[in-house]
């Protein structure tokens, strides 16, 4: 077994570590998570495809290939939506992930299923989700350093970071310089890979902790809501019963 199986076996089990978490943790269908479990989850079956784990024949490797790079970006935008600041930015995001789907489509018509198009789609994909994923990035770490809050957001763009300066770097040397580099341009990506997991994973660990504590809070107001409401609503049925035997008493003495 040489360092190009062996790293992409490691990659393997390191792509199924934030799948399992997302299960484990019941964060799979939480807001924007969603759209990280799928894209885990159809670069998963690539790369299991792609190291012949299962016999799927070159023609089933090289769409797959092309329809992960289709699906990287527009996925990912979704997924950066959760750690949006505002109700608008999110919004803005959305229409800019609809956007580039348009834009793959456009593309898709004019180049097809090709080595082509996905050159075409992954650079501006490529720098979209690496300046979206910067500017959260100063945002959460400075939250995470400063107020000590949400540890797990700051994790989990920084892993993403780290993945899409490395992953273009690699777009760089397989799609753009000799293709003599092409294996050890796989090489860097199956490390880039095992990082990032490793360090989505962890952050998603921490992130449960937090939407945990923010669900009992929720639960402990509601239920503070409903007390207070009964009180208020007793208080309300009191207090006209008490002046109408005010005003009975105050007959009787005239």
């Amino acid at each position: 077994m040489n360092l190009f199986n062996i790293m992409g076996l490691v990659s393997t089990l390191a792509l199924a570590l934030p799948i399992i978490i997302l299960l484990t943790s019941k964060l799979a269908w939480y807001r924007s998570f969603p759209a990280l479990f799928f894209y885990y989850f159809v670069v998963l079956n690539y790369t299991i495809a792609l190291m012949g784990y299962i016999d799927t024949g070159s023609d089933y490797k090289y769409y797959h290939g092309v329809i992960c790079n289709f699906l990287d970006t527009p996925l990912m935008l979704l997924f950066l939506t959760y750690f949006s600041k505002t109700v608008r930015f999110r919004k803005n995001l959305q229409i800019v992930t609809l956007l580039f789907i348009a834009f793959e489509i456009a593309t898709m018509i004019m180049y097809g299923f090709t080595a082509k198009a996905t050159t075409i789609i992954l650079a501006p994909g490529l720098a979209l989700t690496l300046i979206i994923s910067l500017l959260f990035f100063i945002h959460q770490v400075k939250i995470a350093v400063v107020h000590h809050k949400a540890v797990g957001k700051a994790i989990m763009i920084s892993s993403l970071l780290f993945a899409y300066v490395g992953y273009s770097f690699v777009y760089t040397v397989y799609y753009l310089i000799k293709p003599v580099y092409k294996e050890d341009a796989h090489i860097v990506y199956f490390l880039i890979t095992i990082f990032s997991c490793i360090t989505m994973a962890v952050g998603i660990h921490f992130e449960r902790a937090r939407v945990r504590q923010l669900a009992e809070l929720k639960t402990t107001r509601e239920e503070l809501k409903i007390i207070y409401g009964a009180e208020r609503d007793a208080k309300k049925m009191t207090t006209p019963r008490e002046a109408v035997i005010l005003n009975f008493d105050k007959e009787q003495w005239s």
